[in-house]
Formats: structure tokens, C-alpha cells, sequence
């Protein structure tokens, strides 16, 4: 399933049932799991780490050098969960920064001309649309949608279950469960659509609505509207995970003035 057309460098480590197209591109030091697939003119650089069931497309450098002046050529790595689709002409750096790298979970779906940078964090079950450009040392929650050409400056943080539509600029923290949209980024509602189809109880995104329209809604300061939010809302998992991600932030998120952080 190994294309004599394609370089395969002889110690690369390939898993089971790897298919490799004509004119790909496998560097040394380069880990592939069972049953991935790249396709033509991929390339997949040294450091990387394949999880299983990936399919490459045309064109998409996975493991890239680290566009970070920082770098000067010591290990780096890239790696990449299971189950995931990265279509063409995406590029992801590898990092340098922790052990694992540029790191990429589970189940995401990485549409075209997307780029990710060094030492970035993408969790399980996202969708990046179309040149999503995301800068170094980003981190991006599970199951969240990132429209086309959104994009993320460098150590920005994105919560769990997020919706950032099309076009969107984020420099700095935006909370679990919310949509972001427009330039400058303003608090568009919360992601209730997307949280009820994926099981979410009615109850459940009502408590979340009550605790944003306290953060967003009511002129008041981020650590008294974390104050509201404990006296107003009974203790369940999303209310702790609003919560947390604040208190991780030290108040500061996209969308707030900075006389109310």
C-alpha cells in the first residue's frame, strides 16, 4: 500500500494497512499509526507522531519547522490523535516548547489552507474551517467550531464548546460555551443550538445563559459578576467549568472593557 513513488524515509515507523500515495513525502523520525492515509504530495516532517485512522490531502505539510525565532533547530515535535481529516494545504508546525509539541486530539475535521502554529493545543472533536489561521502556543477546547478564516493570536485560549464565526479576530480568552463574532469580537449569545443537539438539557443552557448575561450583560465587573453567578446558579459541572475558566484567566476575556476586568 506503499507507492514506489513516494519517499518514505527507511526509518520511518509505519503502522498497519498505511496507505502512502504517489509523490508523498515521509521524513525520518516520523511515527505513522494504523491505518492512515496520505495522499498525494502530503508531507509529513520529522517529529511528527501519527495517531490511527488520519487521512493527509493533497499538499498539507504536517510537522513543519516551528516559525518561531525562539527555535534554533533542538528537538520539536508534532502530534496527532486519532480519527482526524486535515484537507489540503494545511500547515502545522511542530513545537518546542513541551513534550508533546504542537499537539492535535481526537475526531477534528481541518478544512483547507488552515495553519497552526508551534506548540498549539487543539482537544478532540473540533472543526476548523477554512484558512483558520491560529498563531503559536494557542489552546483550543473540545468540540468547538472555528468558521473560516478566524483567527487566533498567539496564547490565546478557547473553552470547551465554543462558536467563533467566520472572520473573527481572538486575542485573549474566550469561555466555554459561548459564540463569538464581528471585529472587535463581542459576545454573540450562547452556542445553544449546538449544545442541544449534542444532548445538553434545557435546563442545563438556561443556567449557562443566566451566568453569561451576568459576565456580559450587566455592566458589572468580571470577579463581581463571578460572585453573582455563585449566588444566583445552584453548583452543577457547568457552572464549575464557567467558573474555573475565568479564575484560570484572572478575569481577563475577550469582550470585556478593560474598566470591568
Amino acid at each position: 500500500m506503499i507507492s514506489p513513488l513516494a519517499h518514505v524515509d527507511p526509518s520511518a515507523k509505519l503502522g498497519k494497512d498505511v496507505i502512502i500515495h504517489p509523490f508523498a513525502f515521509i521524513d525520518a523520525d516520523v511515527v505513522i499509526g494504523d491505518g492512515c492515509e496520505i495522499m498525494p504530495y502530503a508531507s509529513i516532517i520529522r517529529g511528527t507522531r501519527l495517531g490511527k485512522n488520519n487521512k493527509i490531502y493533497q499538499y498539507s505539510i504536517i510537522g513543519a519547522d516551528p516559525q518561531d525565532f525562539r527555535w534554533k533547530n533542538q528537538p520539536s515535535f508534532c502530534s496527532i490523535g486519532d480519527n482526524n481529516v486535515i484537507r489540503e494545504h494545511v500547515i502545522i508546525n511542530r513545537g518546542f516548547n513541551s513534550e508533546k509539541g504542537t499537539t492535535i486530539g481526537n475526531d477534528c475535521f481541518i478544512m483547507a489552507a488552515v495553519h497552526i502554529g508551534h506548540d498549539t493545543v487543539i482537544e478532540g472533536k473540533n472543526v476548523l474551517g477554512n484558512s483558520v489561521v491560529i498563531a503559536g502556543e494557542a489552546r483550543v477546547g473540545k468540540c468547538c467550531i472555528l468558521s473560516s478564516s478566524v483567527m487566533l493570536h498567539e496564547n490565546s485560549r478557547i473553552g470547551d464548546w465554543v462558536l467563533i464565526k467566520g472572520g473573527c479576530r481572538i486575542s485573549g480568552n474566550v469561555p466555554p460555551f459561548v459564540i463569538m463574532a464581528h471585529n472587535p469580537a463581542s459576545y454573540f449569545g450562547v452556542n445553544a443550538y449546538v449544545l442541544r443537539k449534542h444532548g445538553f438539557a434545557e435546563d442545563q443552557v438556561d443556567n449557562i445563559a443566566k451566568a453569561y448575561r451576568h459576565v456580559y450583560q450587566t455592566g458589572t465587573s468580571v470577579f463581581n459578576a463571578m460572585k453573582r453567578i455563585e449566588a444566583d446558579l445552584d453548583p452543577s459541572q457547568e457552572r464549575e467549568t464557567i467558573l474555573d475558566f475565568i479564575r484560570d484567566s484572572k478575569l481577563k476575556l475577550v469582550a470585556i472593557p478593560r474598566d470591568l476586568e
